[in-house]
C-alpha cells in the first residue's frame, strides 16, 4: 500500500519514520466597504471573502525536509457589519480653496427610507 505524501524519500532515508500532523489555525478576514447603507454593505461583503484558489500549498513554510500535505479553510462563522464612519469633504479653514476627502468616524450614521428623511440615528 503507498501513502499519499509529497515526501519523496532517497536511500538515505531508509530507516527513517513518516509523520504526519493537522495544525489547526484561525483565520481572520477584516475587509471594508463603502455602500449607502448596511443593507447594502452586508450584500457587497456577502460577494467578497477569501479567494480559495490561494488556500494551497504554497501558503505553508517548505524546510528542514518538511512537506505540506494539504491546507484548507473552511467557513465558521462572522461578526456584524458595523459602521465605521462617513465619507465627508473636510475644510481647510486655513486655506478656502483646498477641501479633503476624508471618512470621518464622528460622523453619525444616516440611513434614508421611504419613511425617515435622512436624519442621523
Amino acid at each position: 500500500m503507498k501513502i499519499d505524501t509529497n515526501i519523496y524519500p532517497m536511500k538515505e532515508d531508509i530507516g527513517k519514520n513518516l509523520y504526519r500532523k493537522k495544525t489547526f489555525y484561525k483565520l481572520v478576514v477584516e475587509q471594508d466597504v463603502l455602500a449607502t447603507d448596511k443593507d447594502e454593505a452586508d450584500k457587497l461583503l456577502s460577494e467578497c471573502g477569501i479567494d480559495y484558489s490561494q488556500i494551497n500549498n504554497s501558503l505553508a513554510e517548505t524546510k528542514n525536509g518538511v512537506e505540506t500535505y494539504m491546507v484548507d479553510a473552511d467557513y465558521r462563522d462572522s461578526g456584524d457589519t458595523e459602521y465605521m464612519g462617513k465619507v465627508i469633504i473636510e475644510e481647510d479653514e486655513d486655506e478656502p480653496t483646498y477641501d479633503e476627502v476624508i471618512i470621518d468616524p464622528y460622523s453619525k450614521e444616516v440611513i434614508k427610507t421611504p419613511y425617515t428623511s435622512g436624519e442621523g440615528i
